[in-house]
Parts: structure tokens; sequence; C-alpha cells
């Protein structure tokens, strides 16, 4: 017998960009409140303004489903179109069940759905996957999910981590096209730098009596993920252009992981991009949404018509593992 199995490969495309930003604005003020740090030397260091934190009654999930809510509104796509749903999180607070079979239930979806976990580059990742879903015709609509809840899982007295990160979420539509709004992926990894970012300790435990914490928070080694990110991730971004056969001429936007000014500003300079290229700079009012920044940082371009739908732009995500991933894509119009 013979195995059926789609054969005609079509293009796949954003069809629509939802988010969801917390309604809390915590300013560095605030956050040296208990930080021993200043707002001169946080905006000097990384940037960062101001950043969001969810309340009480917006749960990871909930960010999730508001996201993803206005995604499939702006692209014009009903629940029932869905195939998958992808959520890309490091802080949903349970392994089990995942969050991704709860966020589609609540959309009314009953396709499959699963969480993946590639730190900061999570929703790159998700989005190679789901284009990869729609070009073979396994799917023909899957909903990519980037969230995150750091403010959850984070020291705030740690002067490399509690400044930086934040909570958020954004979702696309991934769906068929006439012509290709995601390019190849270019991905991969660096075990050996694993100690770099990290959630410590375990869920297995080892907390000391004094640490406070009855569960584990971000620790990042700062000046490794600076000394590595802007140059590695330059290669990355090449490599993408090139797979996707595109220049950086011919780029309208450039859409980096949110991680911190000083890496954009120099991960721009190290890609040679041409003054004419429009830079996300969303990590300043938002700080660092990991999953979520990209997303988040696509709609605040077009939000401050910085970028339009349609517009070519290059992602480049980086994070925990450490992974990344980066691809040419159309942007959606959004929700």
């Amino acid at each position: 017998m013979t195995i059926q199995q789609p054969t005609e490969l079509t293009h796949a495309a954003m069809l629509g960009l939802g988010v969801h930003r917390p309604e809390r604005v915590v300013t560095n003020d605030e956050i040296c409140e208990v930080l021993d740090s200043t707002d001169e030397w946080i905006q000097t260091r990384s940037g960062i303004r101001t950043r969001r934190f969810a309340g009480d009654d917006e749960t990871l999930i909930g960010m999730s489903i508001s996201a993803a809510e206005k995604a499939l509104a702006a692209a014009g796509v009903e629940a029932q179109q869905v195939g998958c749903v992808i959520v890309a999180t490091s802080t949903h607070p349970e392994h089990t069940p995942a969050s991704a079979p709860q966020v589609a239930t609540a959309l009314g979806i009953t396709a499959a759905a699963f969480d993946i976990s590639a730190g900061c580059a999570g929703f790159c990742h998700a989005l190679n996957l789901a284009a990869s879903m729609v070009r073979s015709g396994a799917e023909s609509h899957v909903l990519v999910i980037g969230v995150e809840q750091l403010s959850r899982f984070m020291d705030p007295t740690d002067r490399g981590t509690a400044f930086i990160f934040a909570d958020g979420a954004g979702a696309v539509v991934v769906g068929p096209s006439e012509t290709a709004g995601i390019g190849p992926t270019a991905w991969g990894s660096d075990g050996s730098q694993a100690h770099v970012i990290t959630q410590t300790p375990s869920c297995l435990g080892g907390h000391s009596a004094d640490e406070g914490f009855d569960h584990p928070v971000v620790q990042m080694e700062g000046t490794a993920v600076f000394r590595w990110a802007p140059f590695a991730m330059a290669k990355v971004a090449h490599e993408a252009l090139d797979l996707a056969g595109v220049s950086v001429d011919d780029l309208d936007a450039f859409i980096p992981h949110q991680a911190n000014l000083r890496i954009t500003q120099t991960l721009a300079k190290n890609i040679q991009l041409p003054d004419s290229v429009a830079i996300a700079t969303d990590v300043v009012d938002s700080g660092n949404t990991s999953a979520a920044s990209v997303p988040l940082a696509m709609e605040a371009m077009l939000r401050n018509d910085e970028a339009t739908a349609g517009d070519t732009a290059l992602l480049i995500a980086f994070g925990a593992g450490l992974s990344y991933a980066g691809q040419v894509v159309t942007i959606p119009p959004l929700g």
C-alpha cells in the first residue's frame, strides 16, 4: 500500500497580527524602589524606560486569548479554520497541562495545540513550524502565539534581570498566500552556552532557606549575551536574507528580539543596514518580553507608522538555549 500525502506545495504568510499589552506600566523609578539602581543607569545600560507587568487578572492564558482573538479578526479567519495552535513561552507556570490546549478551547478550537520552549527565540521557531505546515498542505491555517509573564519569575533585587524583563503577548495567523510571505528560516542552537540564561534552581528543588523564593527565577549573564548576540546574529541575519533571496536594500524594516537597545543598535550596524530600513525599538517602552517581543515590536511599528502592512521585514530572535532563528517576512495587517 502507499501512504497518501499532500503533493501540492503552497505559499505561506502571516494573515493577521494581534497583541495584548498589560495595563500596568512600570517605570524605572518603581523598579528602583527595590533594586539598587537608578533610572539613568538602567537607560544607559539597556535603553529601557518603562515596561508592563500583568495584573492579577491577566494570566498567561488570558493574554494569549486576547492577542489571538485580535489576530484572527485581522486575518478574517474563523476559529474553526485553525488546524493547529502553537504557543511559544517559557513562563507557563505548569509543565502539565500545556497552555495551548487551554487557549484553543477558549477560542472554540479543537485542533492540535501544543507549547514550545525556545526562550526568546520561541516565536520565530513557532513561525517556522507554522509556515512549514501551511506550505506542505498539512494545515490550512495555524495560530502562533508568543507570550510571557516574566514578572512572576524574577528576583526584583537582581541587577542583571529585574529591570529588563516584562510581560505581554503577540499572535499571528499563518495561512496560504498567492506569494511567499514567510521566507526560509535560518536557525540553530549552541548548548555549550546553556548556562548564560537560566531559570534556577530547577523544579527538583535546591532553594536555600534565605533565598525567599518557592519557584525558579530567571538569571542571566548579561555581558556574555552582549558579547555573543550582536555578532553571531549578524551572520544569521545574512543567512536568512540569502535564503530568501533578499538584500538589505530590499528591506523596509528590521524587527529583532527586543533584548536590549544597545544590542539592537550594534546588531543593525553589524548587519550594515541602510538608513532607509526602520528599526524596531519597542524595548524602550516594553522591556524584554522574551517570546512575545517580536510580535509586540511588529505591532508597535505598525501603530507608530514606522512600518505598514505589506512591508518586507527581517525578523531575528535569540535567547536561552542558546537558541536563535530568523526569517524574512511580509508584515501582516494589525487587528
